[in-house]
């Protein structure tokens, strides 16, 4: 039986034109070359599909998931423990991972910025969490949309881009006041 084995592998190799010594030696650097780690935040779902244990359902709860700090997240996007077992060697954490720490410092207080991660941001502009002026009385200067917001107004601290600047700052800076503060104001002066 082996001698038939043999023999196939023998005629196998024969026919692709590859001796047996040579088709080893592909075979072993294939075998020890390491293979590059698939990247959880950025692979494409083939690229996912490669990984032991992890079929067209499970790629799409990975790809679903993103972004993760660890393989261990992906318990999270319901990937069986059996499955990161498997695949947390063959893997990394790159791309689109937040690259904030786990536990900030004592010493170092996060500034209100800082502590909003992308990946924590809510799909909802008006569940976002309102950031803290340094100052009484500073607007809210919505740096893509060129209007700033006064203390009150919905969108006050609450935009993705923006910063905080005292109101005649940001009339110099050519920002213009949001509808929403102007009428307030208009209403207020005229009591």
């Amino acid at each position: 039986m082996a001698n038939v084995f043999a023999l196939l592998v023998a005629l196998v190799l024969m026919v692709s034109g590859v001796s047996a010594p040579e088709a080893w030696a592909q075979s072993a650097k294939k075998a020890a070359a390491p293979a590059e780690k698939v990247d959880l935040n950025t692979a494409t779902e083939k690229e996912l599909e490669a990984l032991p244990g992890v079929g067209p359902a499970t790629a799409k709860k990975i790809i679903a998931g993103r972004p993760y700090g660890t393989p261990q997240d992906l318990s999270k996007a319901g990937v069986s423990a059996k499955t990161i077992e498997k695949v947390t060697p063959l893997v990394t954490v790159g791309g689109g991972a937040a690259s904030t720490p786990a536990t900030p410092s004592a010493s170092t207080p996060a500034a209100p910025e800082q502590a909003a991660t992308p990946s924590a941001a809510p799909t909802k502009p008006e569940a976002a969490q309102a950031k803290t002026p340094p100052a009484k009385g500073m607007v809210w200067v919505n740096t893509k949309s060129g209007v700033f917001h006064s203390e009150g107004d919905r969108w006050y601290g609450k935009t993705k881009e923006g910063k905080f600047m005292t109101e005649s700052d940001a009339l110099k800076a050519g920002y213009r006041p949001a509808k929403e503060g102007a009428a307030k104001k208009e209403g207020a002066a005229k009591q």
